[in-house]
């Protein structure tokens, strides 16, 4: 990880603080618990390179360790969110990699998707424009999709002749869509629009183009301010329950909550409301 001169702290418990981080391959800042990350390259509808992919996936990585983040928006500098992998940058020279090396690239790409489940912070995608190919798997990745009446989302992946499991697709989107939908949008490619995929249940919500940042950071901010370790506890039983029963999911759940009811957030949760105020929440 690069920071800024002076500005990397270590704390107790293995525990990092981002607030300075400098990225190389996109915008990221942090204010009032909340990062935002922006994919800054509008002039081609903000596409991912190899640098960016393996960047994106060492920071969700180092996520995990951060105090000072409780919650994260991702969104697209211009009027796009992604335009997927750059034909030029990535498409191109996988054409001429050997079998080991095109599976050492689509396992590196699957970190990114892995890295951003595992880390405890909700993730809130805001998409307009274009999100397409490994930019819709991004949106999908993440925990919350607000997007606009004008976004195209497409998992274009046979339209350049790939199939469309990639990066987690098949398991991802038919959970959050069902499996007929999932299967028409993975076999054609075709772009789904935002109307239809809030519809669908792929959007939270639609905004307005001009509205989507300060509607995503408010999600956000509300997130950060409140029991962000029980958030944590909440992604990971959503991500560890696809693959229990609901016996196990029942007794996973117990033991979940249990150690919340441990945090000093929810004594602080229950003198407030003995108090009749609105508990403060600090994350412990």
């Amino acid at each position: 990880m690069k920071y800024l001169p002076g500005q990397a702290q270590q704390l107790p418990g293995n525990r990092t603080s981002l607030a300075g981080y400098q990225a190389n391959h996109f915008l990221f800042e942090v204010q009032d618990g909340v990062a935002t990350l922006t994919l800054d390259r509008p002039e081609r509808k903000n596409p991912l390179t190899f640098e960016s992919y393996a960047e994106l996936r060492d920071l969700f990585r180092e996520l995990v360790y951060a105090d000072d983040v409780k919650a994260v928006v991702i969104i697209g500098a211009g009027e796009n969110f992604c335009s997927g992998g750059d034909v030029h940058d990535i498409i191109g020279p996988l054409t001429k990699l050997d079998m080991p090396g095109l599976l050492a690239f689509t396992r590196m790409t699957g970190d990114l998707v892995k890295a951003m489940r595992a880390c405890p912070q909700p993730i809130i995608a805001a998409v307009d424009g274009v999100c397409a190919g490994a930019g819709a798997i991004l949106a999908l990745a993440s925990d919350i999709r607000l997007g606009t009446a004008r976004s195209k989302t497409a998992f274009l992946f046979t339209r350049v002749g790939l199939a469309g499991a990639d990066m987690g697709a098949c398991s991802l989107l038919p959970r959050m869509i069902g499996q007929g939908r999932a299967a028409e949008l993975l076999y054609t490619g075709r772009s789904m629009s935002g109307t239809e995929a809030e519809r669908w249940g792929f959007f939270n919500s639609v905004q307005e183009p001009e509205a989507l940042l300060a509607a995503a950071r408010s999600f956000a901010q509300n997130l950060a301010n409140g029991p962000s370790f029980a958030h944590g506890m909440t992604k990971k039983m959503l991500q560890q329950e696809w693959n229990m029963g609901v016996d196990e999911a029942i007794e996973a759940e117990a033991q979940a909550q249990a150690i919340c009811m441990m945090t000093n957030d929810f004594h602080r949760a229950y003198h407030a409301f003995v108090a009749k105020q609105k508990p403060e929440f600090e994350g412990d």
